[in-house]
């Protein structure tokens, strides 16, 4: 089947623009993977490199870890709109659901992984809390009879955490 023009460039807008995987893209606009595969290349040899212009799309924004943390909120929301597209929409095949899921899974473990490296300060701020966190559950579980005083030293301590990582 023939695919238009317009739809090959929403493939192109959802993965450039909207930071969607390849293969979501394609689903979203009812194109076969292989079919999007085959337009990336084909752009990539007449000059339009769909993957350096989603890169540059991303930096455009702003300082990297405003990108970061938007790419991440952006993709927790397309997941939750793929999830539920996948969840609803009964003529997708059943192997297409699955490709489109480990897709999905693959991509959130890689945008995880590289916003540990583009977000220092956030991600040790996620492991600054993840601690307080564990003494907090060891206090209480352990040694009962001091909760109230660390319960009166955390909040000031969660404002020194907060500038020093935050």
């Amino acid at each position: 089947m023939a695919h238009s023009d317009d739809t090959r460039r929403a493939v192109r807008s959802s993965f450039v623009y909207d930071q969607l995987g390849l293969e979501i893209a394609a689903v979203k606009h009812g194109v076969p993977v292989a079919t999007a595969r085959r337009w990336i290349r084909e752009a990539r040899d007449a000059g339009d490199d769909w993957e350096k212009a989603r890169a540059a799309q991303m930096i455009a924004g702003g300082g990297m870890e405003a990108i970061a943390r938007q790419t991440m909120a952006m993709f927790s929301q397309q997941a939750q709109a793929t999830m539920q597209m996948l969840q609803d929409d009964a003529q997708i095949p059943p192997l297409e659901r699955g490709k489109a899921l480990a897709s999905l899974a693959d991509s959130f473990t890689k945008l995880v992984s590289a916003n540990s490296r583009l977000m220092p300060e956030t991600d040790k701020l996620a492991v600054a809390m993840d601690v307080v966190k564990r003494l907090r559950d060891f206090i209480q579980s352990n040694y009962p009879q001091h909760g109230g005083a660390f319960a009166e030293v955390l909040m000031p301590f969660g404002e020194e955490i907060a500038r020093a990582y935050g």
